[in-house]
C-alpha cells in the first residue's frame, strides 16, 4: 500500500494531488494529471556537458502521443548537447523521463516537467553523459560496500539587485545570517526556497552569507552598479544521483526567480577581491539500511567515515578538474579566506579542505535544556546527523561529474587492493593529514601538507596524471577526461598570479575583475 503524503504547505503538489510519494508515480498517474489539471505541455529537462539544464517542450494535444512520449522518451542531438565530445555521425540520443522527478513548472503554469536520463540507440545509459557517469560510480560504490553515499550541497550565490531604498547598509564581511532591513534579498530568497522545496523536497535551510558589495564595479553592464548580497540555500542529504539533479534544478530555479524580479543571480567563484567567494561545499554521509554509520560506539568518527576522509584526501587535487573549472576559482582558493589551499582535514576547522562539523554525536535532548517544560524524548531514527564536508568545489563545478569523482574517491577508500595507485591506504592518509588549529599560522605544518592546484592548467595536468583513478571499472570514459582536460587548458591561466603580481595596483584590480566577471553564468 502506498504511503500517504503528509499535507505540508511545501510538499510536492503532485504528491498531494495523487496522494502518493513521488517514488510511486506511474505513467497512468501522470496522464491523469495532464487531463484533470488541463496541462498544456510537458517539458523534458536534462543536463548537458556545460552543466546547465536543457529543455524540450511537448504540447499536450493527443493522449496517445503523450502516452508514447512518457513511455519511450524523445530524440535529441547529442552532438549539440555534448559538443566536442560526440561525433555528429553518432549523435542521436533518447531522453527518457524519470516519473519520480515530475513537478509543476513554477514559471510556466501550463507545464508538467520531468528530469530525464540519456539512453543510446540500444536503450542503455549513454556512457559519456554526466548523469550516466554518476550513476555508474554510485552503483559500483553500493556494490563494493553495501553502503549508501548521500550528499547535501550548499548552493552559494550572489543576488544582484537595484533596490530603491539602500538604507540600513550591511557592514563589510558582516552579512552572515543577516536579516531585514539590513539584508534586502529576503523576499526573493524565500520565493526561491518555496519553488525548490516544492520541486525537490530537499531544502534544509536558507540564509544570507558573508559576501556583500554595495555597488559592483565591473565592465560587464549586466552587473555594474548593482547591490550584491551573498545568499545560501543548503539541501538535505540525498543519494548522490538525486542530489546532482536537485542542485542543477536549484540553480535553474534560482536564476529564473532572480530574472523575474529584474535581478541577476550568479554562482561565479569570485565577484570581488577581498569579498567571500561562492563555494559549492558538499557534506557527505554513509548509511547502511537507512541508518548513519558515521559515528562509532565511542562517539568518534567511525572507521568507515575515516576511510571516506582518506579517499577524499587521495582524490582532492584531481577533483578540482570538475569542481573548480574557471580561472576565477583559483582567486577563491587562497589562504585565510575560509577556502582551502592544502590537502588536510580537521574537526570544525574552516581553513581545512575537509571539515568534520558538529554532528550531535555526543549530545541529546538539547531542546529540553532550554525548554524545561518539554518532557517528550526525541529519538533520531536515522542514527545521527554527522557528515564530513569537502570545501574545495565552487559555483563553477560541473555537479554530476564532481559527485561522480567523489563517489570514485569513496570507492577507492573501500577497495581491498590499492596497489594500482599507491602503497598507502585511506586510514593512513587520514592519520597523516589530520590537523588542528589554523593551518596558515603554522609554517612547518604548511610545508608538509600537499597542495591543491593553483590554476585550471595545473588542475588539468593532475587530472591527466590521475586519470586511472576515474577510468577504472569503466566509470569515466577516456573521452570525457580528455574533454575536461582540454576545457581547463583553454583557460590558459597557469601564470595568472605572476602576471597579476607584476601589474600596478590599479591595473591589477581591473584585470582581476575581468577574470572574475568573464564567467558569471558558466555552469
Amino acid at each position: 500500500m502506498a504511503t500517504k503524503t503528509p499535507r505540508y504547505a511545501l510538499a510536492n503538489p503532485l504528491s498531494l494531488l495523487l496522494d502518493k510519494p513521488a517514488a510511486d508515480f506511474t505513467r497512468a498517474d501522470l496522464l491523469k494529471v495532464v487531463e484533470t489539471k488541463q496541462v498544456e505541455r510537458i517539458t523534458f529537462h536534462y543536463t548537458a556537458i556545460d552543466g546547465k539544464l536543457k529543455e524540450l517542450s511537448i504540447p499536450a494535444t493527443d493522449r496517445s502521443h503523450l502516452d508514447g512520449v512518457l513511455a519511450e522518451g524523445e530524440r535529441v542531438d547529442g552532438s549539440s548537447l555534448f559538443k566536442g565530445m560526440v561525433d555528429m555521425a553518432l549523435s542521436d540520443l533518447y531522453v527518457v523521463p524519470r516519473y519520480r522527478s515530475a513537478f509543476f513548472n513554477p514559471f510556466d503554469e501550463g507545464s508538467l516537467d520531468f528530469v530525464c536520463r540519456y539512453l543510446t540507440k540500444d536503450g542503455t545509459p549513454a556512457p559519456f553523459t554526466s548523469d550516466s557517469i554518476l550513476a555508474r560510480a554510485a552503483a559500483i560504490f553500493r556494490e563494493t560496500t553495501g553502503l549508501e553515499l548521500n550528499a547535501l550541497g550548499e548552493l552559494e550565490f550572489f543576488l544582484l539587485t537595484t533596490p530603491a531604498d539602500r538604507t540600513y547598509p550591511v557592514e563589510p564581511h558582516r552579512g552572515y545570517h543577516g536579516s531585514a532591513p539590513f539584508t534586502k534579498s529576503g523576499p526573493i530568497l524565500r520565493e526561491m526556497v518555496r519553488h525548490i522545496a516544492r520541486t525537490t523536497g530537499a531544502v534544509k535551510y536558507a540564509h544570507s552569507e558573508n559576501g556583500f558589495v554595495e555597488s559592483v564595479r565591473s565592465d560587464v553592464a549586466e552587473i555594474a552598479g548593482r547591490l550584491a548580497e551573498q545568499l545560501e540555500i543548503e539541501y538535505l542529504p540525498r543519494p548522490i544521483e538525486e542530489m546532482a539533479d536537485d542542485l542543477v534544478l536549484g540553480r535553474w530555479i534560482i536564476r529564473n526567480t532572480a530574472f523575474r524580479h529584474g535581478a541577476v543571480a550568479t554562482f561565479t567563484p569570485k565577484l570581488e577581491e577581498s569579498v567571500a567567494g561562492n563555494g559549492l561545499h558538499f557534506h557527505l554521509e554513509l548509511t547502511r539500511n537507512g541508518r548513519s554509520v558515521m559515528r562509532g560506539e565511542d562517539g568518534k568518527l567511525s572507521t568507515e567515515a575515516r576511510k571516506l576522509v582518506g579517499g577524499l584526501c587521495e582524490y582532492a587535487d584531481s577533483l578540482t578538474a570538475f569542481g573548480n573549472t574557471v580561472s576565477s576559482a583559483y582567486l577563491r582558493l587562497v589562504p585565510n579566506q575560509e577556502a582551502p589551499t592544502r590537502i588536510c582535514w580537521s574537526d570544525l576547522n574552516r581553513s581545512a579542505l575537509i571539515r568534520v562539523p558538529l554532528g550531535w554525536g555526543n549530545v541529546a535532548g538539547l531542546a529540553r535544556t532550554v525548554n524545561p517544560a518539554e518532557t517528550t524524548e526525541f529519538v533520531d531514527e536515522g542514527g545521527g546527523r554527522q557528515t564530513v564536508e569537502i570545501r574545495s568545489p565552487d559555483g563553477s563545478a560541473i555537479v554530476h561529474l564532481t559527485l561522480a569523482g567523489i563517489a570514485m574517491a569513496a570507492n577507492w577508500a573501500f577497495k581491498g587492493d590499492l596497489s594500482l595507485f599507491k602503497d598507502h591506504g585511506p586510514l593512513e592518509l587520514a592519520d597523516n593529514l589530520y590537523v588542528k588549529g589554523n593551518i596558515f599560522a603554522d609554517k612547518e605544518l604548511l610545508k608538509r601538507l600537499p597542495v591543491l592546484p593553483a590554476s585550471c592548467v595545473e588542475s588539468s595536468r593532475v587530472l591527466l596524471r590521475k586519470r586511472a583513478h576515474y577510468e577504472r571499472d569503466g566509470v569515466f570514459p577516456p573521452s570525457v577526461i580528455d574533454y575536461i582536460a582540454g576545457m581547463l587548458q583553454a583557460e590558459n591561466d597557469e601564470f595568472m598570479n605572476k602576471k597579476l603580481t607584476d601589474l600596478s595596483a590599479h591595473d591589477r584590480l581591473h584585470e582581476i575583475r575581468k577574470i572574475m566577471h568573464k564567467d558569471l553564468h558558466k555552469h
